[in-house]
């Protein structure tokens, strides 16, 4: 079968090859999935790019869509033909979405319905199931008033689209005229350009100096700093998903303290039980009313699989990079 993959860190162009593999076969309690989709993250680019290998290859990304042409002993054989969107796909395993074929736990292949197409559901895995724990985490939204940070990305874009559906009056932040209109058409009630303007001071004119009531954000390593301008209100919540640096960050505990504020952190691989079934109920529930904008930024063969890394790494795109398998 057809795959890509990579074998040591290194610049796309440089690492990542497509050629034959063996085809896959599913064991007990998994089934094959014959991959039509496979969406690439920014996670996805910063493993290929710099996480040490836990495998000799890695064939890449998490998230993908397909068909379940082969199940394992123990799995309902009605699962056969099963349209699927799959999650977690590489996270701790060496095999991912980015080959004709994908043997994953019966419960990683999640129902698709049918009318949600494939290049959508290649952006369910990481982002949507993102935005969906991270409007989970920050509690009742009617009448809130809620930052959303890099909310013409992938994740913001559902982020804003949830909170909005809640009841909450969304302030975004975007780097670019494109994708500030990317957050607008979620909800978006005002986008605030972190790139010219200085957030916090947007924020509390806009707000009238009160604040916010919740931060849900995709940059703990700058968002932070906002805590000191008194941002986000006494008793407001802090729901982090993510950060561009890592390690050993200041934080003004000072403010959140006093304040009263929450901290949520989570990894979205990373899902209690309990947290991961209620996300998938709701995914279920969004999809099945067509509850959800879907945006593909760009679809690729897998023999292009180097520019739809280097899509990624632009920061330009306006929803999921989607690397064709196979035709819908």
């Amino acid at each position: 079968m057809k795959a890509a993959w990579y074998t040591q860190n290194g610049a796309a162009a440089d690492v990542l090859s497509v050629g034959d593999l063996p085809q896959p076969e599913a064991g007990p309690g998994e089934v094959r999935v014959r991959v039509h989709t496979s969406g690439v993250n920014p996670s996805d680019v910063k493993f290929r790019q710099r996480r040490p290998l836990d495998f000799d290859r890695i064939v890449p990304h998490s998230d993908g869509a397909g068909v379940i042409d082969q199940v394992g002993a123990g799995v309902d054989p009605a699962r056969l033909g099963q349209r699927v969107w799959v999650w977690n796909a590489q996270w701790a395993r060496a095999w991912g979405t980015a080959a004709e074929y994908v043997v994953l736990p019966d419960a990683q292949a999640v129902l698709l319905p049918d009318t949600v197409d494939f290049a959508s559901a290649a952006g369910f895995g990481i982002p949507l199931l993102t935005a969906v724990q991270a409007i989970r985490l920050a509690g009742n939204l009617a009448g809130q008033t809620v930052l959303v940070t890099g909310a013409g990305n992938a994740v913001g874009h559902y982020v804003t689209q949830l909170a909005v559906q809640a009841g909450a009056q969304v302030l975004g932040t975007a780097g670019s005229p494109e994708k500030a209109g990317h957050a607008q058409q979620a909800g978006a009630h005002a986008i605030i350009n972190y790139k010219t303007e200085a957030v916090g001071a947007r924020v509390l004119a806009l707000t009238k100096g009160h604040g916010v009531d919740v931060i849900i954000d995709m940059d703990f390593s700058s968002t932070a700093a906002l805590l000191s301008e008194n941002v986000l209100k006494p008793h407001g919540r802090y729901v982090c998903y993510g950060s561009n640096t890592t390690g050993v960050l200041p934080i003004d505990l000072r403010t959140l303290l006093w304040h009263s504020n929450s901290l949520h952190c989570f990894l979205v691989y990373d899902l209690p039980a309990a947290d991961r079934a209620a996300c998938l109920d709701t995914v279920a529930g969004l999809l099945q009313y067509g509850a959800l904008r879907h945006a593909v930024a760009g679809r690729f063969a897998l023999e292009d699989i180097v520019n739809a890394h280097q899509m990624v790494e632009s920061g330009k795109k306006l929803g999921t990079v989607v690397v064709d398998i196979a035709h819908d």
